[in-house]
């Protein structure tokens, strides 16, 4: 069994079991406040398990779903044995690094929380883009017929846009350290795939 799908089949548990169970959403969301005011630093990792709602868990785990698996072929092309150790790490450590910012920014608002796996996804995906840079990608409803390092771009340039106007309550700055992070792990862990990614946006002109 691949590690995105024991990542998917974890997350769905817990969410799952959080939608009725207020104490443990409670206890593990992500509250920069009592972060701070309590040290309970975990709650950067354990708000990746947790989810507001069916739509936002599927979403997540269907995009990790998508990406998860190519990402690690390439992992265990380069890394070996240690392919799952470092993916986990990436996804993990993509889940902490998004939430780091609003952590610190949101830090005196008491009624600030924030839940959902986004961080890690986008690490993923962005890692994703970092070895196919010319696959096919989409915005839904659109079909997947962008480049995939064109749709980065739009992504991150969108989630800046959002994150600036704040429209909603979906967590655009997580996104974009999320997606950020994802290339930075690739390239410190593996930096050969700067000429690749060059490359093969090269080769496709």
């Amino acid at each position: 069994m691949s590690i995105t799908i024991i990542i998917i089949i974890v997350t769905s548990v817990v969410s799952i079991a959080a939608f009725s169970n207020s104490r443990l959403t409670y206890q593990y969301i992500l509250n920069p406040y009592t972060v701070h005011r309590r040290n309970e630093w975990w709650r950067l990792l354990t708000s990746g398990f947790l989810h507001g709602d069916f739509g936002h868990l599927f979403f997540n785990m269907f995009s990790l779903y998508i990406f998860g698996d190519g990402v690690e072929a390439y992992f265990g092309a380069i890394f070996g044995a240690k392919a799952g150790f470092f993916y986990l790490l990436l996804y993990l450590t993509g889940i902490i690094v998004a939430n780091l910012p609003d952590t610190f920014r949101k830090k005196n608002n008491s009624g600030y929380n924030a839940l959902g796996a986004s961080g890690g996804v986008a690490s993923v995906v962005f890692a994703f883009i970092m070895f196919e840079p010319t696959a096919k990608m989409g915005f839904i409803p659109l079909p997947p017929i962008i480049p995939a390092w064109i749709f980065g771009i739009l992504y991150l340039l969108y989630s800046r846009y959002m994150a600036q106007k704040q429209y909603d309550n979906i967590g655009h700055t997580a996104h974009i350290y999320g997606a950020l992070w994802g290339v930075v792990f690739v390239t410190l862990s593996y930096p050969s795939i700067i000429t690749l990614f060059i490359s093969k946006i090269a080769n496709s002109f």
